[in-house]
C-alpha cells in the first residue's frame, strides 16, 4: 500500500510496499556490505605481503595468497546472495505495484477514464513500473559503494594523511558536477515517460481502432502522427544523452586525476623514505576503489531521477479518488421489487452542459419501457445512472424507492443488468464470454442462455463450439453475433432490472424476431427498460417514454403517441439516420 501523504517524497511514500519485503531486503544489503568490505581488504593485505616481502627478502607469501583467496571466495558468494536476493525483493516490489495500481484502477469511477487516455494508463502500469523496479534492484547496491569509499578512505587515513588529501582533492568538483547534473535530469526524466506514454496511447489506439484506419484509408495519416509522435520521443531522448554526455565523463575523469596526483606525490614520498612500495600499491588499488562510485554516479543519478518522475507519474493515479463509491451506512439491494424513478434529475458529464434537466419518470415494478428519442436527448445517460456508474448533479435515481446513493455499488448492479450497445468480449472462450457475470454457470444454463439470445445457432457451428477463443475484442465475428453473446450474459446473470440500450441494432431482423419473442417471456414480470432505435424494439414495451432536451416530453402506449404526440411521429420518421449516426466509425478512437 502506497503512503497516501503527498506532502512526503517518492521513496517515502514507497517505504510500506518496500517494507512489506524488509527482512530478505536487509538481508541482501548486509551481504552487499560484507562483499564490499572483502573486496576493501585485499589491497591492506597486498600492501603487507609487498612490504614484507621487500623487507626480509625471504618472507613468505603462501599465507598472503591464502587469505586473498579466502577473502575472494567470501566476496563472490555474498554477492551472488545479495544480487539473488536484492532482484528478487525487486521484482516482489515490482508485482505489487502492479497489483496495488490494477486494483485501485478497478475502483476508479467512470469520469475518471472519460478523461484519461488508456494508453497514458499501460505506460504507467508497464514501463513507469520497470523504471521504478530497476532503481530498487541497482540503487541500493550503488549506494553500498558508498559505504567502501568510507572505508578505503579510512584505510588510506591510516597509511598516509598528505598522500589522502592529494587523492582526494578532485572529489569536491564531482559533487558539484553531480548534482548539477541531477536537477537537469529529472524535467527531462518526465518528459521522456510523457512521451513514452504517448507512443503507447497512438499504438493502442491505432491497434484498437484498426477497422476504422482502414475503412477510411487513413494508414498514412495516422503513420504520420506516430512518426511525429516517435520523433518527439527521440528529441528528448537525444537531449538526455547530450546532458549526460556534458557531465558523466568529467565525473568519471576526475578521480582519475586524484590516481594521477597518487602516484606522483606517493612516488616522491617513497623515494625520500617516507613511504613503502607497498602503500603505493595499496593507494593506487584505493584510488580505484574510491572511484567506483563516481564511475557511477551520473548512472545512479539518471536512474533516480528517471525513477522519481515515474513514480510521481504512478502516484497521480494512485492520488485519484473514486467519486462512486459506498457511503458508510450503504445498504445491501436484497430482493428487490424492481421499481425504478426518477425524480427532477439533472446530469451533465464533467464541465460539459446539462444532458438531462429535471428528468422525471416513473416505472413500476414488473413493467417494460422504451425510451425513444434523438441522438443526444440523455437515453443511454439515464442506463448509466440507474446503473450508477455516475450519480446525478440533482435529484435523485430510486430503486424501490431508495436512493440508489444509499445503496452498495455491489448490490445495486448485481440487480441491474445492462446490455450495451457496443458489446465487449473478452480474449477467452464464448462460454466464460456468456458466464462472465457468474463464473459458476453450468454448461446446461450458458446453453440456455445463449438459446434465448439467439446465439446458440452460430455457436454451434463453430469448430470447437463454446470453448471457441474470440479474438481481441470479439472483432473475428459479426457485430450482431458480439450483440447475441452479450444479451446471453445478462439473461444468464438474471438481474431484477435490465436495460437493453440498443441491444439488438446489429443484429439481422428476422434473427432480432425469434429474439424478441424470447425475450418477450423472459421480459414478464422484470423491470426492463429499452433504448429504441427500432419500431421492432419498440414493439417489446408496456409503454413508450418520448424525451427531448434531457426531459421526458410525452409518456403512454406507442398507439396513443404516434396518434396524439406529432414530435413522436417526426422521430420514429428519423430512427433509422440516427441508427446510422450511432454506429458511425468514430465509436473507435483513432489517433488524431
Amino acid at each position: 500500500m502506497i503512503d497516501p501523504d503527498r506532502t512526503r517524497g517518492w521513496l517515502r511514500r514507497l517505504w510500506p510496499v518496500v517494507a512489506g519485503h524488509r527482512g530478505i531486503f536487509a538481508g541482501a544489503l548486509l551481504a552487499s556490505l560484507f562483499s564490499l568490505m572483502c573486496g576493501v581488504a585485499v589491497p591492506r593485505v597486498m600492501m603487507a605481503a609487498i612490504d614484507s616481502a621487500l623487507t626480509t627478502r625471504v618472507a613468505s607469501l603462501e599465507t598472503f595468497v591464502i587469505v586473498i583467496a579466502l577473502l575472494g571466495v567470501a566476496r563472490g558468494g555474498a554477492g551472488f546472495v545479495s544480487r539473488f536476493w536484492i532482484f528478487r525483493v525487486a521484482y516482489a516490489i515490482e508485482n505489487d505495484l502492479r497489483v496495488t495500481l490494477y486494483e485501485h484502477l478497478s475502483r476508479l469511477s467512470f469520469s475518471f477514464y472519460d478523461r484519461v487516455q488508456s494508453g497514458q494508463l499501460i505506460s504507467r502500469a508497464n514501463s513507469d513500473i520497470r523504471t521504478v523496479q530497476m532503481f530498487l534492484t541497482f540503487g541500493p547496491l550503488m549506494s553500498l559503494t558508498l559505504l567502501s569509499f568510507v572505508a578505503a578512505l579510512g584505510l588510506m587515513l591510516s597509511i598516509s594523511v598528505p598522500l589522502t588529501i592529494v587523492a582526494v582533492l578532485p572529489l569536491p568538483f564531482v559533487g558539484v558536477l553531480g548534482a548539477r547534473l541531477g536537477r537537469l535530469t529529472f524535467p527531462i526524466s518526465w518528459i521522456v515517460q510523457a512521451r513514452m506514454a504517448d507512443i503507447a496511447t497512438a499504438v493502442e489506439e491505432n491497434l484498437s481502432g484498426v477497422r476504422v484506419v482502414r475503412a477510411f484509408s487513413a494508414e498514412r495519416d495516422q503513420i504520420g502522427a506516430f512518426s511525429r509522435a516517435a520523433r518527439r520521443l527521440q528529441w528528448i531522448n537525444v537531449r538526455q544523452a547530450e546532458v549526460q554526455a556534458a557531465h558523466a565523463p568529467v565525473i568519471e575523469a576526475m578521480p582519475r586525476v586524484g590516481m594521477a596526483l597518487v602516484l606522483l606525490v606517493g612516488g616522491w614520498l617513497a623515494i625520500e623514505g617516507s613511504l613503502t612500495v607497498g602503500a603505493i600499491v595499496a593507494f593506487t588499488t584505493y584510488v580505484v576503489l574510491l572511484q567506483a562510485p563516481f564511475r557511477m554516479f551520473g548512472f545512479f543519478l539518471m536512474m533516480l531521477q528517471r525513477a522519481a518522475a515515474s513514480a510521481m507519474r504512478i502516484y497521480e493515479v494512485l492520488d485519484e479518488r473514486p467519486e462512486i463509491v459506498d457511503r458508510p451506512d450503504a445498504l445491501d439491494l436484497e430482493d428487490p421489487q424492481g421499481r425504478v424513478q426518477f425524480q427532477n434529475v439533472t446530469f451533465g458529464y464533467g464541465e460539459g452542459p446539462s444532458v438531462l434537466a429535471g428528468f422525471d419518470l416513473d416505472v413500476p415494478a414488473g413493467q417494460t419501457v422504451a425510451l425513444v428519442g434523438r441522438t443526444g436527448c440523455g437515453k443511454s445517460t439515464v442506463a448509466r445512472l440507474l446503473a450508477r456508474f455516475y450519480d446525478v448533479d440533482g435529484g435523485a435515481v430510486r430503486i424501490d424507492g431508495v436512493d440508489v446513493r444509499d445503496l452498495t455499488l455491489a448490490s445495486v448492479r448485481a440487480h441491474v443488468g445492462l446490455v450495451p450497445d457496443e458489446p465487449f468480449l473478452f480474449t477467452t472462450s464464448l462460454r466464460d464470454n456468456i458466464a462472465y457475470a457468474r463464473p459458476d454457470a453450468s454448461h446446461d444454463e450458458v446453453v440456455a442462455a445463449a438459446r434465448v439470445a439467439g446465439a446458440s445457432e452460430f455457436i454451434e457451428k463453430l469448430p470447437e463450439g463454446y470453448d471457441t477463443v474470440v479474438g481481441e475484442r470479439g472483432y473475428d465475428l459479426s457485430g450482431g453475433q458480439r450483440q447475441r453473446i452479450s444479451i446471453a450474459r445478462s439473461i444468464l446473470a438474471n438481474p431484477r432490472i435490465l436495460i437493453l440500450d440498443d441491444a439488438t441494432s446489429a443484429i439481422d431482423v428476422h434473427v432480432e424476431e425469434a429474439i424478441h419473442r424470447e425475450l418477450e417471456r423472459l421480459l414478464a414480470g422484470r423491470t426492463t427498460i429499452v433504448i429504441a432505435h427500432r419500431l421492432s424494439t419498440i414493439a417489446l414495451a408496456d409503454r413508450v417514454v418520448l424525451l427531448e432536451g434531457g426531459r421526458v416530453v410525452a409518456d403512454g402506449t406507442h398507439e396513443e403517441l404516434l396518434r396524439d404526440e406529432p414530435r413522436y411521429a417526426d422521430v420514429l420518421a428519423h430512427l433509422d439516420d440516427d441508427r446510422a449516426a450511432r454506429v458511425e466509425p468514430s465509436a473507435e478512437a483513432v489517433t488524431p
